[in-house]
């Protein structure tokens, strides 16, 4: 039997990066059994479903590599599919009309909770043998006693009992059908093995269990993902960092880094900290997925990034960074060490975006000087700034490794220890304390920029 996994989003937003984790997992599952992984788009709720919201799915599941196997099938355009699978479960009596109004059911459940009992329908309809009306509900009779067991490839078996569990609304009282029931007939005709999604979704799993066994329908094997939280331990949103894929892709993130990254919320068996998405189909074991909440970090997704960023050789490097640059608006018709510039800045941040802003003083001028540099180091260093300034007029090679030379030769001169001596030239030249190493630093900035950059921190300092 031919392993199929399915990813089934609702297009209701941009694609979340938890969205992605459940993805990446359905798809290196299917690829590890030489299976197949599918796409269902769940555009049921039509005041919230957009095309453009498709759109973004599907293209960004495409941009990391993830695309389906077959062409992706939409839940609004299979109602008759859905209504003729209901009309067989009340034909083969496992279903049946109710007409409880919403005030009894309120007050019904209000009543439970009040005897601290689990709030469910309580039947009252289940034996009337009521005609469908504008006023009913199809409701799946669910098994009064016995167990759902399901067998769960990361949790083991998970047990239900049948009397915590009501009997399930399958048609609405306009005639829609209801999600449990899409989902489970989508699943059939798509040929879905393994469902492999997230632990929310772990209370669904016996009601549409039955709902199989009420069509049925074989077995499908499972696996409930941990939730992906913030370093609070709650659910990952908006205030912890950014949710979309869009977000990290616009900061300069490579796709393999966020892969990377993802594949390891839940996942941390296997030799190799930095892999790609070939090298996780070859190493993966969806059983040694960890059942607690698996936290998102952002300082390992930007350490993951700078090692893949390394492992780029110059001329990928430079393809994956100019789109960065050129969105910056960055003129440089009349810089002729832009290929060393790029090289060079590589290792300075962690992400493309970062990289490109970090080259402006090259390239442009920067706005203002980092505060705490200023204080830390720039602020006294009008000795070393003018000795720095006369040095280099004095020279007429312009290489990195004769500058690094007269630089050293200066620093022992003035008895000053690295940071007194290099901190606050950096900052001159850059505004901050990060750059390549001085010499170079120097060298990529040209001479004549380099000279009037120091002579204006002189300025700014008097």
């Amino acid at each position: 039997m031919t392993t199929i996994t399915r990813f089934a989003p609702s297009p209701t937003g941009t694609l979340h990066i938890g969205g992605v984790r459940t993805a990446l997992f359905n798809y290196v599952y299917a690829k590890q059994n030489n299976g197949l992984f599918l796409i269902r788009i769940e555009d049921t709720d039509l005041e919230r479903s957009t095309k453009e919201f498709e759109k973004n799915i599907l293209d960004s599941l495409d941009s990391l590599g993830l695309s389906p196997d077959n062409e992706p099938v939409h839940q609004s355009e299979r109602t008759e599919l859905y209504l003729e699978s209901a009309q067989h479960i009340i034909n083969s009596g496992k279903a049946y009309y109710c007409n409880c109004s919403k005030v009894r059911l309120d007050e019904m459940r209000t009543s439970q909770q009040k005897a601290g009992q689990k709030p469910q329908y309580d039947g009252k309809c289940r034996d009337l043998n009521l005609a469908k009306s504008n006023d009913t509900v199809l409701r799946l009779k669910t098994p009064n006693s016995g167990e759902v067991v399901v067998n769960d490839l990361i949790r083991g078996d998970i047990v239900f009992e049948n009397s915590e569990l009501d009997d399930l609304i399958l048609l609405r009282s306009d005639g829609t059908p209801t999600y449990h029931l899409c989902n489970v007939i989508d699943d059939y005709e798509q040929e879905v093995t393994t469902v492999i999604r997230g632990e929310d979704h772990i209370s669904n799993t016996p009601r549409q269990i039955h709902i199989q066994q009420a069509l049925e329908y074989p077995p499908l094997e499972y696996a409930h993902l941990p939730l992906v939280l913030g370093q609070d331990k709650k659910r990952l949103s908006k205030r912890h960092a950014a949710t979309s894929l869009d977000e990290y892709q616009a900061m300069g993130y490579l796709n393999v880094s966020i892969i990377n990254t993802l594949a390891r919320l839940g996942w941390s068996r296997g030799e190799n900290e930095v892999f790609n998405l070939d090298e996780l189909i070859r190493d993966f074991d969806i059983k040694e997925v960890q059942k607690a909440g698996a936290i998102f970090d952002l300082s390992k997704l930007d350490w993951i990034n700078s090692q893949h960023l390394s492992q780029l050789d110059e001329a990928a490097f430079k393809a994956e960074l100019m789109p960065f640059i050129d969105n910056l608006n960055l003129d440089y018709s009349d810089y002729d060490q832009l290929d060393d510039l790029i090289e060079a800045m590589r290792s300075v941040k962690s992400n493309l975006s970062l990289i490109a802003e970090a080259l402006i003083p090259y390239l442009d001028s920067f706005k203002e000087y980092d505060e705490k540099g200023v204080n830390k180091f720039l602020v006294g260093s009008e000795v070393t700034l003018t000795h720095v300034i006369l040095m280099l007029e004095s020279l007429d090679d312009w290489n990195e490794a004769i500058i690094d030379e007269h630089l050293a030769k200066l620093q022992e001169e003035l008895e000053l220890p690295t940071p007194k001596m290099n901190q606050p030239i950096r900052i001159a030249l850059t505004g901050s304390t990060q750059s390549p190493s001085l010499g170079m630093t120097i060298k990529l900035m040209g001479k004549d920029k380099s000279i009037n950059l120091l002579k204006k921190a002189l300025d700014f300092l008097s």
